[in-house]
């Protein structure tokens, strides 16, 4: 009866350590991440997992507003302007439609989460902390998830705008300011490195800095406790999503131990809710403005569950071992 039990427990140990092993196809892995991608995470998985069309013949870079935000050009103000937007108790929207930035307060001061393109910042950040009834004096640090133009390109306009701010990016991505000749919006002057671990407080409310190099070197991902009607509501930053299709093994493979990280340490922080710096990835302009809205008792729409935060984490993973198999095939 022992040896029957045995075999049974076997076989189901088995069963499961297949259904767990990783898929070996690109179909594979694209199926996968459709199916956790659902109705959460569909933009996540329509720029991971599926190839951009070649650009015509002769077409130049990207265009500003773009994922890596180099060109000159600005857009038309009513194609980025965005209202802010309260998002719970202590967590602000002060981002573009397309572009999102955040605002912590604490019971010592505020942190500010990304600096938006130079051309909006004044009106999104410093304007938009306006019109919610906070005062940008108290804002006390600003915390950049990397240096993209389009996160960071209102740095120094906040360094200069809110006196004693301090400036916090990645050490690589800290490198990588120190040495440009041509920053967007003018170059920031060093200061803070963030490091694995860190936490940066203002009083009650405190962010967790986990370091997630691979969409830039010194890429920095948050964890962070706010208020939602009252009860506590934990959020995972994500700090930087967007792949290259051409990229290397080594490349990828850095990224996923990234995502592999960020989404234990999700996990292992109770994390319901995710939060990036793109809308295409979690629909935070959408979100933010219906959260605003709620009606009493409804539930925040950032709030996807501990399920739903471990969804975006396997829709990012399985698109990057599609994107990886697909680029060596090239």
């Amino acid at each position: 009866m022992k040896s029957h039990i045995n075999c049974i427990l076997l076989a189901g140990i088995t069963a499961t350590a297949s259904a767990q092993t990783p898929s070996s196809t690109v179909d594979d892995y694209i199926g996968a991440a459709k199916v956790a991608a659902g109705t959460d995470w569909a933009g996540t998985f329509v720029r991971l997992c599926i190839p951009p069309p070649a650009p015509p013949q002769g077409a130049q870079g990207v265009a500003r507003g773009g994922g890596r935000g180099a060109a000159p050009r600005i857009p038309a103000k009513e194609t980025w302007y965005a209202e802010p937007a309260k998002v719970a108790d202590n967590l602000y929207f002060i981002g573009t439609k397309i572009h999102s930035a955040w605002a912590i307060v604490g019971s010592e001061g505020i942190i500010v989460i990304e600096a938006l393109f130079d051309y909006a910042a004044n009106d999104e950040i410093i304007g938009g902390l306006k019109k919610l009834g906070l005062d940008r004096t108290k804002v006390k640090y600003v915390i950049l998830s990397h240096a993209h133009a389009d996160h960071d390109g209102g740095a120094k306009l906040l360094q200069d705008e809110i006196a004693g701010v301090h400036l916090i990016y990645g050490a690589e991505d800290w490198d990588a300011v120190d040495k440009s000749t041509n920053h967007a919006g003018g170059k920031p002057k060093h200061d803070i490195v963030g490091t694995d671990g860190m936490r940066v407080s203002v009083g009650n409310a405190s962010v967790q800095i986990v370091t997630t190099p691979g969409h830039t070197p010194g890429t920095l991902s948050y964890l962070f406790e706010v208020r939602d009607n009252g009860n506590p509501l934990r959020i995972a930053y994500v700090g930087g999503t967007a792949i290259p299709f051409n990229s290397n093994a080594a490349f990828y493979d850095g990224y996923i131990a990234s995502a592999r990280k960020m989404a234990k340490a999700a996990a292992d922080f109770g994390a319901t809710a995710l939060l990036s710096n793109h809308s295409e990835f979690d629909d935070a302009f959408f979100k933010a403005h219906t959260a605003a809205s709620r009606q009493p008792g409804e539930a925040n729409p950032f709030d996807v569950g501990v399920d739903g935060v471990a969804r975006y984490f396997r829709v990012v993973q399985d698109c990057t071992e599609a994107t990886k198999l697909r680029a060596a095939k090239q």
